[in-house]
């Protein structure tokens, strides 16, 4: 098995760097190779992604959301239906059934175009697709937590998404 040598990794991780200051994505350094960046969004507010450097390829891995206390069959669904839509990445379980997106290229198609690409696709998937998968595994707690606002009196401004799921006569 060849294994990625030094200079070839220090190299990915210089273009990897310049990529993630010039598209002026936030990150940490995680050593040589591994980068934690977090992506600004709007209905999923960051979204923290891991781009690796491994032996044969960069992974890209995301965290979207926690599994679903409900609808198990209509997210997955859903989640399958959209992995035929996304580039260079699609959705994945772990083994508690969180929600992940995960890709991986080649290292020789590492570029900071295509960085960009990824990046712009988790970006896109995890922040579009947020607000359906709450809805569609999460119904029952989001109007639980609003009966327990209105209750409270407490504020109900991140919650206004879901305002169709709740009987608010």
């Amino acid at each position: 098995m060849i294994m990625a040598d030094d200079a070839e990794i220090e190299r990915l991780d210089a273009l990897i760097a310049a990529a993630l200051d010039d598209a002026e994505v936030s990150y940490q350094r995680h050593g040589v190779g591994r980068f934690l960046a977090t992506l600004p969004g709007t209905a999923r507010l960051q979204t923290p992604t891991w781009l690796i450097v491994a032996d044969h390829a960069l992974l890209v891995g995301a965290f979207v959301c926690r599994r679903p206390d409900e609808g198990h069959e209509d997210v997955y669904r859903f989640l399958l239906r959209r992995n035929a839509k996304l580039y260079g990445v699609h959705y994945s379980l772990d083994k508690v059934g969180d929600i992940h997106l995960v890709g991986r290229i080649g290292r020789h198609a590492v570029t900071a175009e295509e960085i960009d690409r990824l990046l712009g696709q988790v970006l896109e998937a995890a922040d579009r697709d947020f607000n359906q998968l709450l809805r569609l595994g999460f119904a029952t707690s989001i109007r639980r937590e609003w009966a327990w606002r209105v209750d409270r009196g407490e504020s109900l401004a991140n919650l206004r998404a879901f305002e169709d799921l709740v009987d608010t006569d």
